[in-house]
């Protein structure tokens, strides 16, 4: 045939007529399927493609195969005549035909083929049943990549209750599909707090109705909630602490926040003060104290060691503190009032309690100084386990680690151990009382492969770097393994699912996402404003937010000077500049009262006690005593 003819000649038709293949080898684990395609042929050309699932007859049930490789036994190809193939399949399952014709799928293999066996593309509806999940609570997330008219269905409380990671390069659409799946969990699970971890400030806009932002400008974390090891990560900039005066502040914090109790005491009581029992006080114990009653003591155990080589390490430590209080990147841990207990508010603020219809609370990380972050971390975390243990598992919450490598490294010796030590009991122990872990990072091989175990729901998402690839590799069990060839090339918003959530490995495309809420839509709304010719660019407000991310360098020097010494005499609210006293950071505080005021309280069946968050705050504070 000419080559001028050949533009006329219309296209060859993709028509899905069965073809048969016949087993000529099989193992425990994979077969090769003989088959011929040309052009006697009349099938697609993608009939046999890699990627694909076949079926082979095996008495009245069906085995599963994905295609993994295709070859060609004398590894020549000649055109215009029909050409004798290899397909190499995995064996994934089994599809049995039931006695009232319905059909069932079982991830195990009871009858193997036999050589001779008829192969062929699966069935639309063997496809079906494979994938309709026969696991509770079920929603579809998109659908699968090899039949675009079958949902990909995920069991919500499987994919909570055992913990997720979502895996996938830079640019691949990771962001998204957690945004997808938090929006699908809190429809289906209303009962359900979130909180997320987000490094990039992208999260606050995915879900406008549903969330709450706090950022740095605009919340208060005091920092007699951190425990000593969080407190002395901040004291010490990141930096290697010196025992010393880590001691010393574990011997003084407690006697700081004895003498905010007495001195509390003489003002007023109440009964959650009257519950309260300072006997038995330690410095991890989230009470309230003043830093200037924590710098008389360091200045009255100074005295007491005059001309004794104890002095300068006192010395130092009080510098660092005064230093601390007097960084303006560090007002979210003093800007509260020291005189007030504000613990329940905090609480309540963050991990959404009530929820009041807005059961997501995006914790912004960026703009915090670097050397605290992982301090920040650990507290949250920490936090909502003993939030989950304290209400006997009333308060149940998600928390959504971004970037996750950032806190629990692969290195055993990198990282901040308390962060580490509190999303591992998360991922162990957290199921048992109803805390919650989603791990999101682009670097699996970075991350601690301990955390990622735990986590038996797995989306992997586009993955280049071969240590990557294997670590998912060594995630999967059982069948499926060849799916993981597959990573270095899937398209974006594609996924390969795997773990307890679904009922097989399986390829899928993610649902695609409105754009006003995808995450970080107002940055890429204020880059699209840019393109179309807007050419407004306020210097000054770019400026302002530079130096408030910047405010101040590390400051914990020795020669710090002795200008700090009026906040021993001063309290710490009242030497916070008033730009810091904004509504938007007062607004929350008063929050509780607020919803006191509006909200009547529901009826309570008189046999089941009332939950309340007074009571949660005495228990969380007995059990850390």
């Amino acid at each position: 045939m000419s080559a001028e003819a050949s533009p006329s000649e219309p296209p060859r038709p993709l028509v899905r007529n069965r073809t048969d293949g016949h087993v000529i080898e099989c193992n425990g684990e994979k077969a090769i399927i003989y088959a011929k395609t040309g052009a006697s042929v009349s099938v697609s050309e993608d009939y046999w493609a890699v990627g694909q699932l076949i079926s082979i007859q095996v008495a009245s049930s069906r085995v599963v195969g994905l295609v993994y490789k295709v070859d060609l036994p004398n590894a020549q190809w000649e055109q215009g005549i029909d050409q004798s193939i290899h397909i190499h399949v995995e064996l994934v399952g089994q599809v049995h035909t039931l006695t009232d014709g319905t059909l069932r799928f079982s991830s195990g293999i009871a009858t193997y083929p036999h050589m001779g066996a008829i192969a062929h593309r699966i069935r639309s509806a063997d496809l079906a049943t494979i994938y309709t999940s026969t696991l509770t609570n079920t929603v579809s997330v998109g659908h699968l990549s090899q039949n675009a008219d079958i949902p990909a269905m995920i069991s919500i409380d499987s994919l909570v209750s055992r913990h997720f990671a979502v895996l996938g390069s830079t640019g691949v659409g990771k962001s998204s599909a957690v945004s997808l799946l938090l929006r699908k969990i809190v429809s289906q699970r209303p009962d359900l707090r979130v909180l997320i971890l987000d490094p990039h400030n992208e999260f606050a806009s995915a879900f406008p109705e549903h969330s709450i932002s706090i950022d740095y400008t605009t919340f208060d974390l005091p920092y007699w909630l951190f425990r000593l090891e969080e407190f002395a990560e901040a004291v010490f900039r990141g930096r290697p602490t010196i025992p010393a005066e880590v001691d010393a502040l574990r011997d003084l914090i407690p006697v700081a926040k004895e003498r905010f109790a007495s001195a509390e005491a003489t003002v007023a009581t109440s009964l959650l003060k009257k519950d309260r029992d300072y006997s038995s006080m330690t410095a991890d114990t989230p009470a309230p104290y003043r830093i200037a009653d924590l710098i008389k003591l360091i200045d009255e155990r100074i005295g007491q060691l005059d001309g004794k080589p104890d002095r300068p390490t006192m010395k130092a430590l009080r510098q660092r503190l005064q230093a601390l209080v007097a960084d303006p990147r560090y007002r979210f841990m003093f800007s509260a009032p020291t005189t007030m207990d504000t613990m329940r508010q905090t609480i309540g603020h963050i991990f959404r309690v009530p929820k009041n219809n807005r059961p997501i609370c995006v914790f912004q990380l960026a703009g915090l100084p670097s050397e605290v972050v992982n301090s920040v971390a650990s507290v949250l975390c920490r936090m909502a386990f003993d939030l989950a243990v304290s209400s006997d598992g009333r308060v149940q919450t998600l928390v959504v680690c971004e970037e996750a490598h950032r806190y629990i490294p692969a290195d055993a010796n990198g990282g901040f151990w308390p962060t580490r030590q509190a999303i591992a009991r998360i991922a162990k122990e957290g199921r048992k009382y109803g805390v919650y872990l989603s791990v999101v990072t682009q670097r699996p091989g970075e991350l601690d492969p301990t955390i990622l175990s735990q986590c038996s729901t797995v989306f992997a998402m586009r993955l280049g770097n071969e240590r990557d690839q294997e670590i998912i590799r060594g995630a999967i069990t059982g069948a499926s393994q060849s799916t993981i060839g597959f990573l270095s090339s899937i398209a974006n918003r594609e996924a390969i699912a795997f773990g307890e959530a679904v009922p097989t490995p399986m390829r899928m495309m993610f649902e695609t996402i409105a754009p006003d809420q995808l995450p970080a839509a107002h940055m890429a709304r204020t880059q699209q404003s840019v393109r179309l010719g807007d050419s407004h660019i306020s210097l000054d407000t770019i400026l302002m937010r530079m130096r408030q991310l910047n405010a101040a360098e590390n400051t914990s020097n020795d020669d710090t000077s002795d200008s700090f010494e009026s906040i021993i005499s001063e309290p710490i609210a009242s030497q916070r500049p008033s730009a810091f006293q904004d509504p938007a950071r007062l607004q929350w505080r008063n929050l509780d009262a607020a919803i006191r005021k509006e909200e009547p309280p529901k009826p309570q069946p008189e046999n089941t006690e009332r939950f309340r968050a007074s009571d949660l705050i005495r228990t969380f504070r007995n059990d850390k005593t």
